[in-house]
């Protein structure tokens, strides 16, 4: 089963550790076994944290672009709602599924939207487009896709504005710079051979000087100093 799935990871943080912007969105091609993405389309995206579950629409569109360009049996969205099909998803049906008030009043103002997205793809690609959430293991490589690519897009915000930057990354993951490449390993124990990576292009890393840290505030997160090389 070829899978494409899509999510935004990693964050600006404060000082104090706090989360301000999300910092990329992918959609990625996941063939078994299911370690890598085969394929993905990245974006920077430096959204508030506040207004976050917009990017849900965002990641259904790279989904929609990506179809362009692959073929699929299936799309699986960030959404943990159990796997539904998010064109059958009515909000009445939405009352009905296992989710916070807070949840389900965030994804009824995008639902119209991620409708009509599910829609397209099923008409033009005969795909559907399932709400499964942090259950896809695909999901999972795609937040770790992201968190690869935000890392270079960090470190190029460092070197343009000449600033330091604190970057926190996916849950469990580790970060490892290899050459030109930025990888994410999965820390999570069933996930031991599950990775991505992501490509300095621009020879960002060269320029910059990393310190790894553990996030004091959120346990099992880890987060990036950035510094900008003089």
């Amino acid at each position: 089963m070829r899978v494409i799935s899509a999510d935004s990871a990693a964050a600006i943080l404060d000082q104090q550790f706090k989360p301000l912007y999300l910092v990329a969105s992918v959609s990625v091609l996941v063939n078994p076994p299911y370690r890598e993405p085969s394929f993905r389309l990245a974006e920077p995206i430096f959204r508030e944290v506040e207004s976050g579950f917009e990017v849900i629409v965002h990641e259904a569109e790279l989904c929609r672009s990506l179809l362009d360009k692959m073929k699929a049996d299936v799309v699986h969205l960030d959404m943990s709602l159990g796997g539904v099909s998010i064109e059958e998803l009515s909000p009445v049906e939405l009352l009905n599924l296992r989710a916070s008030r807070t949840g389900r009043q965030n994804i009824l103002k995008i639902l119209p939207r991620l409708r009509k997205i599910a829609g397209e793809i099923k008409r033009l690609y005969d795909v559907d487009m399932l709400a499964i959430g942090k259950e896809s293991v695909p999901v999972r490589i795609a937040e770790l896709t992201a968190g690869a690519e935000a890392i270079l897009y960090a470190c190029k915000k460092a070197v343009d504005e000449k600033e330091p930057v604190l970057l926190g990354l996916p849950l469990l993951c580790q970060p490892i710079i290899q050459e030109d490449r930025v990888y994410l390993s999965s820390l999570i124990a069933a996930e031991h051979d599950v990775r991505s990576y992501a490509i300095d292009v621009e020879n960002v890393l060269t320029k910059v000087k990393l310190l790894e840290t553990l996030n004091p505030c959120a346990r099992g997160f880890r987060a990036l100093k950035i510094k900008p090389l003089s």
